[in-house]
């Protein structure tokens, strides 16, 4: 089964499958390593962890294929594509679809915010009209060239227009033929709980540590149906402590051992990386 077709499956089987955010190939690994069943290309991550800099629109078409193809190839996971607003028109949005459908996204995810786009629980943000939100997943939806090339439609109306105008956007996009819905930001726990009862596609319900969102463990989003449980940014927000205990260390001590605890030991990197592998090609081809 291709990757897309069991990304499929896993949104409408709807056991609130956890989904981690990868910002590199090496995240990326981590996660496949760990047994998990799909993993979202974020574009918070990219943006972060690659310029350093906050999640507020500067990640460009160009840094998160790139990011996709490097993933692609570093695992064999169904990739979730974070397209932010799709860098533009609806015209943008064609060209972003055929772009990362190229790069070996298996879903690909666009939001309805004006540009520049920011994290969805920044305060600051806001959305386009209705007509042009939904001419941008229409434009999504004819623009694949494989029909199992999945679209996530992300609302962030909540933020300004409340919930019941997310969740009518939300239809609206369904009825335009995205696949999965993401309504983004809802601050109430009966929010969460509403959703599925209220939208009949697949969705997404973002996990955002220390977000706006009430936490819920991914055993209760999967009764109450959502497909996928994301959370896009436990591994960086995990890696960037991780820094900042090893180098604390360093500073103060001079020295890091490997017995510490404090770092992924020599051997371990290596193997997540696939030495073995690479010194195996090496001799064959010696």
């Amino acid at each position: 089964m291709s990757t897309r077709k069991q990304l499929k499956s896993l949104a409408e089987a709807r056991r609130g499958v956890i989904v981690p955010g990868a910002f590199n190939a090496l995240s990326a690994k981590v996660i496949e390593d760990l047994g998990f069943e799909a993993l979202y290309v974020t574009g918070a991550g990219v943006t972060n962890m690659w310029f350093g800099m906050p999640d507020q629109g500067f990640m460009g078409l160009a840094e998160i294929a790139d990011h996709t193809a490097r993933i692609r190839d570093a695992v064999g996971l169904p990739l979730i594509v974070d397209a932010d607003t799709g860098f533009g028109n609806a015209l943008n949005v064609r060209h972003t679809v055929r772009t990362l459908e190229r790069a070996g996204a298996d879903c690909i995810q666009f939001e309805d915010q004006v540009a520049p786009k920011r994290c969805g629980h920044f305060s600051g943000k806001d959305v386009i009209s209705t007509e042009e939100a939904v001419s941008k997943i229409k434009a999504a939806v004819d623009a694949r060239q494989d029909a199992d090339l999945l679209i996530m439609a992300r609302t962030d109306a909540c933020a300004t227009q409340g919930f019941e105008a997310a969740v009518e956007r939300a239809q609206k996009f369904a009825e335009a033929g995205a696949d999965i819905l993401f309504v983004e930001a809802v601050t109430k726990a009966e929010e969460v709980r509403a959703l599925p009862r209220r939208l009949s596609k697949p969705q997404l319900m973002n996990m955002v540590i220390g977000g706006r969102t009430p936490i819920f463990n991914a055993d209760q989003l999967a009764e109450l149906g959502y497909g996928i449980v994301l959370y896009a940014n436990a591994a960086l927000q995990g890696a960037v402590a991780g820094m900042q205990k090893a180098l604390t260390v360093l500073r103060d001590e001079k020295q890091v051992q490997e017995a510490s605890g404090l770092v992924t030991p020599f051997a371990e990197r290596q193997r997540l990386v696939g030495k073995p592998e690479w010194d195996a090609l090496e001799q064959r081809y010696a």
